[in-house]
């Protein structure tokens, strides 16, 4: 079979001397799903970035059907058929699904815009590849797996033949992530091209025709999906055997660290999004909480970590009431947080490494001489955990925003882990992240926990927390509706169940989740 497109030989070099693409290679056929993978910082997302005309390669061709294209802008691309859904959706939320739809390619009636034409336009696309959307209703009123439907439907419209997909499930649900391969099944048999980037491997395996990998701006290889393992393509990912789940022992909880009762949050526009919660961390333990986004899990974390107004019940920190504290009175009571926005809450992106590390140490009499802080010792320091977390960067003067996702994340987390800390809040911590940094990082959470830390995770990724959590809550629709303990036996359509709201279990059993 032909192939549809052919990028021969890319090569992008930034200004600061980085090589993201090093003459990498990537075809893809007519009619087929290909896996993009690849560990943060090997050059996928480069690569994505000049295919959809957001970025100019130094050296190299693009070639669809036979012709050599020059994507100069994501207008060319679409132009040329490419379509890219990103990780973090485009749409505007106050907008409907047809205004949305219709975006650049607003259809008019005279000098007006023409709403009936705009759902017109949405309806025969929907009804052409089965997308059972309503393209009246509002963006901001539908669910987290419709949104991704509205994307790609925006790309369909505008005629894509190439789909681009950047980790489109990492926000959805078991359920939720079949019936998008069955419409990604679809898409192939009617003769679209899809790009998958992904770092779920199961997810690769399970839909993709031939995966192509990457590693440190290189093309690796490309393999049918049949043919290899996980295990395969994650060893051609990172040069080296990789763990897809962390061992560990069972837990030793002891005391409560973090005890949540009765919590009531509302959201800025007065709606109660977090409704009458309780639970408690333990040290020693690994607590998890699943659940689709929107579903009050973000307003209960910034609740906990002191950057939302919480107005019932009460959170308390060994056996502190924390409402009036502030963030740095949070922290001296040990509580430290791994942020889900690394970029905007994690770090500050002008600073180095070295100074993101230190930022919540600065003033630790170990640092901090008569007049001046002491540079020797906060280098020795800094320069120990770049090594003990495995921070791959020249040294801890460059810039940290220079670093791929996952070395910024590693610095994230060593800032984090090596503060004092009794209770360690770690939200979304290897999200879109690749697989070499997520073992990483899962096991230190691990070696936190045998330490006698208490650590409240939560996560998307449901691999993830099945295998770290030592007992798990989900909620939905703001109210905790599942408190499991037996993780052995819990499977991802059970716990898909839980989280879309069609199972509840009965108060007495959730309410196990509180410990005396």
């Amino acid at each position: 079979m032909d192939n549809f497109l052919v990028m021969k030989d890319i090569t992008k070099v930034y200004d600061n001397g980085c090589m993201a693409n090093d003459h990498v290679n990537f075809s893809a056929r007519q009619g087929e799903i290909h896996a993009i993978c690849g560990e943060n910082g090997a050059g996928k997302s480069t690569l994505m970035k000049m295919l959809f005309g957001i970025e100019q390669p130094d050296e190299g061709t693009i070639t669809i059907k036979g012709k050599t294209v020059n994507l100069s802008s994501p207008t060319r691309a679409i132009e040329e058929g490419i379509g890219m859904v990103h990780q973090h959706f485009m749409l505007v939320p106050s907008l409907t699904v047809a205004e949305n739809v219709v975006l650049g390619i607003e259809p008019t009636s005279g000098l007006h815009f023409d709403m009936n034409k705009a759902i017109e336009m949405t309806e025969e696309v929907c009804k052409k590849y089965n997308f059972n959307i309503n393209p009246r209703a509002r963006v901001m009123d539908i669910s987290v797996g419709m949104k991704q439907k509205v994307e790609i439907v925006k790309a369909l419209v505008k005629g894509c033949e190439i789909l681009i997909l950047d980790e489109p499930t990492a926000v959805l649900t078991p359920q939720e992530t079949a019936e998008l391969f069955q419409q990604l099944r679809a898409l192939r048999e009617s003769g679209k091209t899809i790009i998958f980037i992904s770092h779920k491997l199961n997810e690769v395996k399970e839909l993709c025709d031939r995966v192509t990998v990457i590693r440190k701006g290189k093309t690796i290889d490309t393999f049918d999906t049949a043919g290899v393992t996980e295990a395969d393509i994650s060893r051609a990912m990172v040069g080296v055997d990789i763990l897809l789940e962390v061992e560990k022992e069972p837990a030793q909880p002891k005391e409560n660290v973090l005890v949540v009762k009765d919590l009531g949050v509302y959201n800025e526009a007065g709606k109660k999004v977090v409704k009458g919660v309780s639970f408690s961390v333990r040290s020693g333990e690994i607590v998890g909480i699943a659940g689709v986004e929107g579903n009050g899990q973000r307003e209960l974390i910034d609740a906990i970590t002191g950057l939302h107004v919480y107005s019932e019940g009460s959170i308390k920190m060994l056996d502190k009431e924390v409402s009036s504290e502030n963030i740095k009175g949070l922290r001296k009571l040990g509580m430290v947080h791994v942020p889900e926005d690394r970029m905007t809450m994690g770090i500050a992106p002008k600073m180095s490494i070295k100074e993101n590390m230190i930022a919540d140490k600065i003033d630790d009499p170990r640092y901090v001489g008569r007049i001046l802080n002491k540079p020797k010792e906060i280098k020795e320091d800094t320069d120990r955990w770049i090594e003990e977390f495995k921070v791959l960067c020249e040294n801890g003067e460059e810039q940290i925003n220079s670093l791929s996702g996952g070395n910024i994340q590693k610095v994230v987390v060593a800032r984090e882990f090596t503060s004092y800390n009794r209770l360690l809040v770690c939200d979304q911590p290897t999200r879109g992240i690749d697989i070499g940094a997520s073992e990483f990082i899962r096991q230190k959470l691990v070696e936190m926990r045998d330490e006698g830390k208490a650590v409240l995770l939560i996560s998307a990724d449901l691999g993830e927390i099945m295998n770290l959590s030592d007992s798990l809550l989900v909620m939905h629709g703001g109210e905790i509706v599942a408190y499991i303990t037996d993780m052995e036996h819990l499977t991802e359509d059970e716990l898909g169940y839980y989280m879309l709201g069609v199972k509840r279990m009965t108060p007495e059993e959730i309410g196990g989740a509180l410990h005396a």
